[in-house]
């Protein structure tokens, strides 16, 4: 028997029990084999149950009667069905819940990471130990923990390939391939010597992750297509058995809106991710989509394409894995009835005091750190946990009784490593080398629990129950109110309040130290962690726009201290505003940054507008690139369901007519046009002439987005019969 010691990067499913990915100590890649069983559960009408098992006994599987506890029902009598056969265990499956599609089941499609890491107690990109002959795992031991504040770093090699251009728009010519600091093109014209030379790199650096720009989209399918073209084979798996992974592209409907999920190509014994098609890699990179691979259980190229929500529903199984409890395939817990004016009372969200329109100085930001979690963890709410609520949370939430709930159990670790890592960094030298890279992994960490608290009510959630999700909403208002109350009586003024965070004034209140004992009052009447944001010089809260006397909560901007800007819902933030009106506007906003007080602002309108004036002549003079001048917009349903094509339609109309197939959800980029349809698709090969742009349509798109930031009033400032009579609007 042998050992080895090194990174578990990835667990994969066989017909003989499971693959192991181990990165060792001494940079040998190991490709690892592991006996494992797989076990799920059948519960319901016991004459159902009893087919069944004459069903099941013609399989090959185990077959045995035994309880197990439910998260809802509690202790259940239930079929257990064990297989040695991981691969075909979703098979198994499928074909026992046609046949009874009125029984109950558990476990059933809990993904081979998960249940690998809940028995072993290990995690994925962990440091372990492992016991072997030959290449067959005996045992496994963890010699680390997915909560370790500083991982010892793995040592993976990267390799990045990306074309010259969006292929989209038009053929690329080279492949940029780039490795540690040397960077070189491959020529694409010929497959063949292409080909040899891509394989050439693979084989000399073996990579262990491969990233891409367009590799799931492009680059992966022309691959293949050149691969049966010349007959030579890359092999982009390490693991030569197995074929490229590849999934279709499909359009979802979640959360109001429709989302589309592009192709995906994913490796064994490698990672792929692509760059330009992984959902959230632009805000955290590979040190987050690592960080999230080690809390949740899902493999990094997995977790690189996924929302932060299918992260949060992994934690949530291997919590019930480890607590023994079964995870259900599909959400059995109805809401339960209620009258109108219960679900009035019953659901009202978050707190959400209107501010009061205009400009104001000296004004503190003070937010709950993480409060939604924080709430659920210091108050143990879980759907077990409460029960029907109407106008306050059940009696049982809270209680010294009541054992912790399987949400909080998943959320404490969470909320405390970041925490943690959110101490360090402020402890830090921003330009300390860690700096990023804690900040990557701190960010990965918040989208889990940004989304942990909408889950709690999403309709199709396993462990959701609107009563919890309500509970939470309860509390957080009742706290915001706390809070209040603790500022007012200490001679503050509250400006506005959303959701988590309230903006406070008080005269002659100007550094951070001004405001910590009001925080610390609040901290201690809460019992909710809070946080400084800043302290703004000036901060702008905006009306609506189709009513001046309206505000609008999630809409202001502002400047600390120190210059630095912040701004929520203008068209700065919107995806859909073009990159130069968002470069104008941010200038605009950088201007106005210099006004050390309200009434300093109204003196750096003239030079906002001297900015604006010659914007709007390198517009007319085609100074502008038109890069800078995409629109891009989503596609709300199929091209056919538009009775009047939106912008965005009648760009995807264009590209249709080229062969380009378009899906509700997907982006389109357009120029703005005076031509008959009065759009241009960005991804046709043809590229438009300055002159056919339609210029009175990007000023308007400009000036719309100067008078959200100077079009303010309130008794003490007046800006906007300024601004009106210089923008003649």
């Amino acid at each position: 028997m042998t050992e080895a010691i090194g990174w578990l990067l990835d667990v994969f499913a066989e017909e003989d029990g499971i693959t192991l990915w181990v990165l060792a100590e001494d940079g040998e890649r190991l490709h690892l084999h592991m006996d494992f069983d797989i076990t799920l559960y059948v519960a319901g009408d016991f004459s159902l149950l009893r087919q069944a098992w004459k069903y099941l006994r013609k399989k090959n599987v185990r077959l045995e009667r035994t309880l197990r506890r439910d998260l809802f029902l509690g202790e259940r009598d239930v079929m257990a069905v064990s297989t040695s056969d991981p691969a075909n265990s979703q098979k198994l499956f499928g074909g026992l819940q046609r046949q009874f599609p009125s029984l109950d089941y558990y476990d059933a499609d809990i993904p081979i990471t998960l249940r690998f890491i809940a028995q072993t107690n290990t995690h994925l990109l962990g440091r372990c130990r492992v016991m072997l002959e030959g290449e067959w795992v005996q045992t496994i031991e963890p010699l680390s923990s997915p909560w370790e504040i500083d991982p010892k770093p793995i040592p993976l090699r990267i390799l990045t390939l990306a074309p010259e251009c969006n292929p989209a728009v038009r053929k690329p010519k080279h492949l940029q391939v780039k490795y540690n600091q040397r960077e070189y093109s491959l020529s694409l014209e010929s497959p063949r010597p292409f080909l040899i030379s891509l394989k050439a790199d693979l084989q000399r650096i073996d990579p262990d992750l491969i990233l891409t720009d367009y590799g799931d989209t492009w680059l992966f399918p022309l691959l293949s297509q050149w691969e049966k073209e010349t007959g030579i084979e890359l092999n982009l798996n390490w693991d030569r058995e197995r074929d490229v992974l590849t999934r279709k592209a499909n359009s979802y409907f979640a959360y109001g809106q429709v989302t589309y999920r592009g192709a995906q190509a994913h490796l064994f014994g490698r990672w792929h991710i692509d760059r330009k098609n992984a959902m959230s890699f632009g805000e955290y990179g590979l040190e987050g989509a690592m960080e999230q691979a080690r809390v949740t259980g899902i493999g990094v190229q997995e977790m690189a394409r996924k929302s932060p929500g299918a992260g949060i529903t992994a934690m949530q199984m291997l919590t019930a894995l480890r607590n023994n409890i079964m995870v259900p395939v599909q959400k059995q817990q109805v809401e339960g009835r209620k009258t109108l004016a219960e679900l009035i009372r019953a659901d009202h969200g978050g707190l959400i005091y209107q501010p009061i329109i205009g400009l104001h100085g000296n004004v503190a930001q003070i937010d709950f750190s993480s409060m939604y979690p924080a709430i659920m963890v210091k108050h143990n709410i879980s759907p077990e946990t409460v029960g029907r609520t109407v106008e306050s949370v059940s009696i049982s939430v809270g209680q010294d009784d009541v054992p912790e709930g399987l949400i909080p159990k998943t959320l404490r670790p969470l909320l405390e490593k970041r925490m943690r890592l959110k101490n360090i960094l402020s402890d830090l030298d921003p330009r300390d080398c860690r700096v990023e890279i804690l900040k990557a992994r701190a960010s990965a960490l918040k989208w889990l629990l940004v989304v942990c608290f909408g889950y709690l009510g999403y309709k199709n959630a396993r462990f959701g129950k609107i009563e919890s999700h309500e509970a939470v909403t309860a509390m957080s208002r009742e706290l915001m109110l706390q809070a209040k109350e603790v500022a007012e009586d200490m001679g503050f003024t509250v400006l506005h309040m959303y959701v988590d965070c309230l903006f406070v004034q008080q005269e002659g209140f100007r550094k951070s130290s001004d405001f910590t004992q009001l925080m610390n009052a609040i901290e201690e009447k809460t019992g909710i962690p809070i946080a400084l944001e800043g302290v703004f010089k000036w901060v702008a809260f905006l009306a609506s726009k189709r009513d001046a006397r309206v505000p609008v909560p999630n809409q202001y901007f502002g400047a600390f201290q120190d210059g630095t800007l912040k701004y929520r819902g203008i068209d700065l933030r919107r995806r859909d505003t073009t990159l130069w009106v968002r470069k104008i506007q941010l200038k605009a906003l950088e201007v106005l940054a210099g006004a050390n007080t309200p009434h300093e602002f109204a003196d750096r309108i003239p030079d906002v507008m001297k900015l604006v004036e010659s914007a709007k002549r390198d517009l007319r003079i085609g100074r502008v690139p038109l890069e800078e001048l995409i629109v891009c917009q989503k596609l709300s349903r199929t091209l056919d369901g538009y009775k009047s094509p939106s912008p965005a339609a009648r760009a995807a109309q264009q590209l249709q007519a080229i062969g380009r197939k378009m899906a509700p959800g997907q982006l389109v980029e357009f120029l703005f046009t005076r031509d008959g349809s009065a759009v241009h698709a960005w991804d046709l090969e043809e590229r438009p002439h300055h002159d056919w742009l339609d210029i009175r349509q990007y000023s308007f798109l400009l000036d719309r987005a100067m008078r959200t930031i100077l079009v303010l009033e309130n008794t003490h400032f007046q800006t906007g019969n300024v601004l009106q009579t210089q923008m003649n609007i």
